[in-house]
């Protein structure tokens, strides 16, 4: 527990200038934390980092996640989507070269990984541009959700969620998780409005606390598949990058959709 707490403060005290800046900073921190979260991803795979495979999935995830004006120089037919595509295609022609030892498997699973883990650090940095208050929003909603369903599943919790996924979530912690999450979007929001109506605003928080559960579920589902405990070791007692961020990766691009960012 005292790690725990230790990395936390530490994280915390990182992480916290970094938002509140913003700009230059966000996005170098959007891009680190992309390329940190898909190599768990590689690593998870016991793909090397080294490999010709690893490196397309970083250039990958950093064009779907670096801001547009840093592709300003390529011709215009050239833009960050080309470029993923063509890491896809790369992915392809390396299961011929490597006589199929690096699978079409194994090219769509570190073409998922790209995508999910690349448009969600994206929409992180975009999230930012908004604003300040914005980016607070959603993680209030989330980290409020995630304590919540914490501390009423422990003293409440007896009906298994996803025990096949995740044994200790429970339904009573998942309720009470958003319905906390809810309670402190909403003192947010009465002090931080949005262009949204303030009582839809309400709706869409509770929509987005389920959507950080399932983000949660997802990969914990991933971690199954592959038989590890977290997805790495980074943040001693915390794990890794996606163990952190695997609740706003499905978040943010809902944010979006409902046009928050």
């Amino acid at each position: 527990m005292k790690q725990r707490v230790t990395t936390a403060v530490i994280a915390l005290i990182i992480f916290i200038p970094v938002i509140v800046y913003g700009g230059w900073l966000i996005d170098i921190a959007g891009i680190a934390l992309g390329l940190v979260a898909v190599n768990e991803v590689l690593m998870m795979k016991k793909l090397l980092l080294v490999s010709p495979e690893a490196i397309i999935a970083d250039i990958g995830v950093f064009s779907l996640i670096a801001p547009l004006s840093w592709f300003g120089w390529l011709p215009p037919q050239i833009d960050r989507v080309f470029i993923f595509f063509l890491c896809v295609l790369a992915l392809l022609i390396r299961t011929v070269i490597s006589r199929n030892r690096f699978s079409f498997n194994d090219a769509g699973a570190v073409t998922l990984a790209m995508m999910y883990i690349g448009f969600g650090f994206n929409y992180f940095i975009a999230a930012r541009s908004v604003g300040l208050s914005m980016l607070l929003y959603i993680l209030f909603v989330i980290w409020s959700t995630d304590s919540g369903a914490y501390m009423i599943g422990k003293r409440l919790g007896k009906h298994k969620l996803a025990p096949h996924i995740s044994p200790n979530k429970t339904w009573e912690g998942s309720i009470g998780g958003t319905v906390v999450a809810t309670i402190i979007g909403t003192i947010f929001l009465s002090f931080y409005p949005t262009q949204y109506n303030f009582f839809l605003m309400i709706l869409l928080t509770l929509i987005f606390s389920v959507t950080g559960q399932f983000g949660d579920l997802v990969e914990s589902a991933l971690k199954r598949y592959f038989s590890v405990k977290d997805s790495g070791n980074i943040l001693p007692g915390h794990g890794g990058i996606l163990d952190r961020f695997d609740s706003m990766l499905l978040v943010l691009p809902l944010v979006h959709l409902f046009g928050l960012i």
